[in-house]
């Protein structure tokens, strides 16, 4: 099924489509399935955006919200962006108390990063460098990379979880590239 997500289509999945509308019948067992669907992607987008040792309870505390919220959402959108800027918001939220809570850690933290094996042919210096040089981004750059590149979403999945228009989304993208170029090739 495609909806259109502003000007553009975005793609829901009949089961994923099937699977809302017993939610919104009722269902709440259902709700369980969209859980365990998308759970791993919520997980990822909050460590990649900052949760750190606070991505559990950021991925939790989102799958609450969505939950509640589910009478404003639009029947037919497709749920994962819209679950994952549940996510980032949570993300942003936890990070922001975290750094009032203690003004000497770094707001982004170390990242735990699963690498699947195609990534692990990376050497761990380029890697680190490469991590480095995202994490010195500026927050928009940093997060917009970080969806687009870490959480391989596309680029109108990226301007929902973002809140972002699409050609936001793009300069952005292209200044940030820019930026990791000149710091990481030589």
């Amino acid at each position: 099924m495609t909806v259109s997500e502003g000007t553009e289509e975005v793609r829901i999945s009949d089961g994923e489509a099937e699977i809302l509308a017993r939610v919104r019948g009722g269902d709440s067992a259902a709700y369980g399935e969209l859980v365990l669907l998308h759970a791993p992607i919520a997980h990822r987008t909050a460590i990649f955006l900052g949760a750190g040792a606070d991505a559990d309870d950021v991925v939790q505390e989102s799958f609450v919200k969505a939950y509640r919220a589910l009478g404003g959402f639009r029947g037919g959108a497709a749920f994962r962006p819209w679950l994952l800027r549940i996510v980032a918001n949570e993300t942003r939220n936890a990070v922001r108390s975290r750094t009032r809570r203690s003004r000497r850690e770094e707001i982004a933290g170390p990242l735990d990063v699963v690498l699947d094996p195609a990534e692990e042919a990376v050497t761990l210096e380029r890697r680190a460098e490469l991590l480095s040089a995202v994490r010195a981004l500026p927050e928009p750059q940093r997060l917009v990379v970080t969806c687009r590149y870490l959480l391989e979403l596309d680029e109108q999945e990226t301007a929902v979880v973002l809140g972002w228009p699409r050609g936001t989304v793009k300069s952005r993208l292209h200044r940030a590239l820019g930026r990791l170029r000149e710091e990481v090739l030589p």
